[in-house]
């Protein structure tokens, strides 16, 4: 088992059956499987995207201007991140949000030292906002944070249990990989995280595993070191 983790979920998972927005089931069921593992002892950071919401890039091609456009996407992280901290309160979970640009009251910012504290603490930690910077993804941020943090793993929680051969929603012919380098995710420009974010990861020896968030238990059958996703490592 781990001692402390960032765990990387996307704002689109946070849809649910909905079209948009936050599926209020579908957060209730994260915050069960987060306090699952904070109260074994696992401390928890978290870094969630803002898909569901609004997505800078996607801005940018239908024209925003981009720089405008990824704050813009910054502040849905932010809302996601308060949706998620306050399922976890309701829950008993302690929980703080950090966010990579000031907006006190709503968060307090980020610092390192901050966070490290607060996670020895027994606080669950979501760190919003991205990297605070524009032309930066939230995959990059949670690279940078996982990093910064001191975190043994980087948990990308997503909708598909894996990394496959091509896209197993499109390819049925797609082949799952229990194991592969960060250099084979390059070399076959699989899309786990953007570019960035990989070799931020590699340069850095951060682990990262994949898994299929959305199936209720699954953290913590990560947690038991059950085999449900796929390990990138050097």
């Amino acid at each position: 088992m781990y001692n402390r983790i960032l765990l990387k979920l996307s704002g689109e998972s946070l849809m649910g059956a909905k079209g948009y927005g936050i599926d209020e089931e579908r957060l209730s069921q994260y915050a069960e499987q987060i306090k699952q593992i904070a109260d074994m002892g696992v401390q928890v950071g978290i870094v969630i995207g803002g898909g569901n919401i609004f997505r800078g890039l996607s801005g940018a091609q239908k024209g925003f201007d981009r720089v405008k456009g990824d704050q813009m996407g910054m502040l849905a992280t932010v809302i996601n991140a308060l949706a998620l901290s306050s399922a976890l309160e309701a829950i008993g979970q302690k929980v703080r949000v950090l966010t990579a640009v000031r907006m006190e009251p709503i968060g307090e910012f980020y610092s390192k030292a901050k966070a490290i504290r607060l996670l020895n603490k027994g606080n669950v930690v979501i760190l919003a906002a991205g990297t605070g910077n524009p032309y930066f993804t939230t995959d990059t941020g949670s690279s940078l944070r996982a990093i910064e943090i001191e975190a043994e793993v980087m948990l990308k929680g997503t909708r598909v249990d894996g990394i496959y051969t091509a896209d197993p929603e499109k390819d049925p012919t797609a082949t799952k990989f229990e194991e592969i380098t960060y250099d084979e995710v390059i070399r076959r420009g699989l899309k786990v995280m953007d570019l960035t974010a990989t070799v931020m990861c590699k340069e850095n020896g951060m682990p990262i595993y994949v898994f299929n968030m959305d199936v209720p238990g699954n953290l913590l059958r990560v947690m038991r070191g059950e085999q449900i996703g796929t390990l990138v490592k050097p």
